[in-house]
């Protein structure tokens, strides 16, 4: 299975994980967020592969996770609403997402990444 980054070209934390990938050579396939937003289906996959709880999915510095008030909102949702919302618009997802066979990491941390991938 090929590796699938999925990224906010405008991000900054984006750019530094793509330049990150290609510094150690690892083979990905990019994906705009926005252009091609995950699917419920494909959200729901990933964050039972994950295993972290759905709160963790989002992009809670976002403009529209503030407009929308999601930090109150959420408490209220089913699991199922989180994920139906988080498919309508991928501004609310944290990005970088890199989709691996066996993990799915959310956001860029380094060390995470370097130990994930150098095995």
């Amino acid at each position: 299975m090929k590796k699938i980054f999925i990224e906010y070209p405008k991000c900054s934390t984006c750019k530094k994980a793509k330049k990150w990938l290609e510094e150690n050579k690892i083979d990905f396939e990019a994906r705009n967020i926005i252009t091609e937003t995950p699917t419920e289906k494909e959200l729901t996959e990933w964050i039972n592969k994950n295993g972290q709880e759905i709160k963790k999915w989002f992009n809670t510095s976002g403009i529209k996770y503030k407009e929308l008030k999601l930090k109150e909102k959420l408490i209220e949702m089913s699991d199922k609403e989180k994920i139906k919302l988080l498919a309508s618009d991928g501004m609310l997802i944290k990005r970088p997402i890199l989709i691996l066979e066996e993990e799915i990491l959310i956001g860029f941390r380094e060390e995470k990444w370097k130990e994930t991938l150098k095995q």
